[in-house]
C-alpha cells in the first residue's frame, strides 16, 4: 500500500490533491511532521511525498532529512522549473521526481499510478529488494563451467596465440579488447574478445547506427527535440519525456489525451508508439559494417573472436550457456517491466538466442531475441545446456555474422 503526503503551504496545490481519485492525502507543514508520520504512524508500506519547492537551502535539508530518516519514500518536487545548477543540486540530495506546480488534478493522478504500479522498482527499499533477488548460479552449473572453460583453454591456446599474432601485424593496438558488459542481475564486468575492428569503432558506432541498425524500426518522421525542463529518477516515463521535449502538462479532450511539447502537441498513443520504438530499438547491430578488419571478419565467422571470454567464465562473470551480456547503452534501455527478467538468468557464452538466429539465417528482431532470453532464464537445465552446446558447435561456420 501506499500512503500520500504533501508538504507545504500553497492552497491551490492542497486543494487539487484534495481531489484525487481513490486517494486520501496527509497534508503536513514541516518535513519532521511528515517524517514522524511516514516513520512513527506507519499506515502505509510505502509514502510517495509532494515537496513544494520554497528555497533551494530548505528544501535539500528538507530532502536529506527524510532520506536519512524514512524508508521507502518516492519524493516529487512540485516546482514552476529549476535552473541546470538548481537541478544539480536537488539531484544530489536525492529528489526522485518533478512535477508542474500547476499540474491538473488528472496529470497528478496520472503520475502517482505511475510510480504505484512500480512500488517494488522505485521505492528505497527496492535496493534491499533486489540484492534478496539476485540471481545465484546453480553449483552443477559453476562445476560444469569451470570443467568445460578449463579443457576448452588448453585445447584453444594455439589458436588464440596465432590470433593474437594476426591480430598485431594486420593493425596497430592490442589484441584483446575490453568492453563493460551487464550481465546477470545487471552486474557489470569486463568482457573480453579478440578485437576485430579498428581502434577507432567505437567513435564511428554512433552514425553507423542511425543508418544501419539491423534491429531498428524505420520511421518516416524525425520529432524535434528541445532540452526537458525538469528531471526525473522515473527512468522509462521521463526518459522519453526528455527526449521528446515534453513539459509535465496535458490537456484532455473528449477521444484523447494530448501531451503539450514547446512547440508542439502530441498524442498519448503517438507517444508510446515511440517510446515502445525506443525499447524495440534496444540492440544495435550493423550489417556488413565497415569497421571490421579483415583478420576481424574471419575469426567473427568462425567465432574465434569470442574465445577469451572462455577466461570470463573461469572467473564467475558468465557461464557456457545463458543470455548474452549486453553493453551498457543496450542494456540501460531494457529496465522496463517486460525486460528486466532476461538479466534474472545466467549470463553465457552461447545461448538459446544464438543458435535459433542462426536457424533463421541471422535474421531476428530484438523482441524475438528478449522473449527466447527470458525463456531460456525460466527453463535451463543441465540437458537444455547441452543441446545449445551441441548445436553451437555444428552452427558456428556461418555465411552472415550473428
Amino acid at each position: 500500500m501506499v500512503g500520500v503526503v504533501y508538504i507545504g503551504n500553497n492552497p491551490q496545490s492542497e486543494e487539487r490533491l484534495k481531489y484525487l481519485p481513490g486517494k486520501h492525502v496527509i497534508f503536513k507543514k514541516d518535513y519532521s511532521e511528515a517524517a514522524s508520520e511516514c516513520n512513527t504512524r506507519k499506515l502505509y508500506d510505502h509514502y510517495i511525498i509532494f515537496l513544494e519547492k520554497t528555497s533551494p537551502g530548505y528544501d535539500t535539508a528538507a530532502i536529506t532529512y527524510l532520506k536519512q530518516n524514512c524508508q521507502g519514500i518516492y519524493i516529487i518536487l512540485l516546482t514552476s522549473g529549476l535552473s541546470s545548477e538548481e537541478r544539480k543540486q536537488y539531484q544530489q540530495c536525492g529528489i526522485n521526481d518533478t512535477l508542474d506546480i500547476n499540474a491538473s488534478v488528472t496529470v497528478i493522478s496520472k503520475k502517482l499510478q505511475f510510480v504505484c504500479d512500480r512500488e517494488d522498482m522505485l521505492f528505497d527499499t527496492v535496493v534491499t529488494k533486489r540484492n534478496l533477488l539476485q540471481f545465484k548460479i546453480p553449483v552443477w552449473k559453476r562445476l560444469f563451467d569451470i570443467f568445460v572453460s578449463s579443457l576448452a583453454i588448453l585445447v584453444t591456446s594455439p589458436i588464440m596465440i596465432l590470433t593474437a599474432i594476426a591480430i598485431k601485424l594486420e593493425s596497430p593496438g592490442p589484441a584483446l579488447f575490453k568492453s563493460k558488459r551487464v550481465g546477470t542481475s545487471y552486474q557489470i564486468f569486463d568482457f573480453l574478445k579478440f578485437r576485430s575492428m579498428y581502434m577507432d569503432a567505437e567513435k564511428r558506432l554512433q552514425e553507423l547506427s542511425k543508418t544501419g541498425n539491423q534491429y531498428a524500426k524505420k520511421t518516416d518522421n524525425d520529432n524535434t527535440t528541445t532540452e526537458a525542463s525538469s528531471f526525473s529518477n522515473s527512468a522509462a516515463e521521463d526518459e522519453m519525456m526528455a527526449k521528446l521535449g515534453l513539459e509535465s502538462n496535458m490537456m484532455i479532450s473528449d477521444d484523447e489525451v494530448m501531451l503539450i511539447g514547446d512547440d508542439f502537441v502530441v498524442a498519448e498513443t503517438d507517444f508510446s508508439k515511440q517510446k515502445e520504438e525506443d525499447i524495440n530499438n534496444a540492440f544495435v547491430k550493423i550489417e556488413n559494417d565497415p569497421r571490421v578488419t579483415k583478420v576481424g571478419r574471419f575469426i567473427r565467422k568462425y567465432s574465434i573472436d569470442e574465445l577469451p571470454q572462455l577466461f570470463n567464465i573461469l572467473k564467475g562473470d558468465m557461464s557456457i550457456v545463458g543470455n548474452r551480456p549486453l553493453p551498457l547503452y543496450e542494456a540501460e534501455k531494457l529496465t522496463a517491466d517486460s525486460s528486466i527478467d532476461r538479466f534474472m538468468a545466467p549470463a553465457g557464452l552461447t545461448g538459446l538466442w544464438q543458435v535459433e538466429e542462426r536457424g533463421k539465417g541471422g535474421k531476428m528482431s530484438a523482441e524475438e531475441r528478449k522473449q527466447l532470453d527470458i525463456i531460456y532464464g525460466e527453463t535451463y537445465s543441465l540437458a537444455l545446456d547441452l543441446k545449445i552446446i551441441f548445436r553451437t558447435l555444428f552452427a558456428f561456420v556461418q555465411k552472415e555474422d550473428v
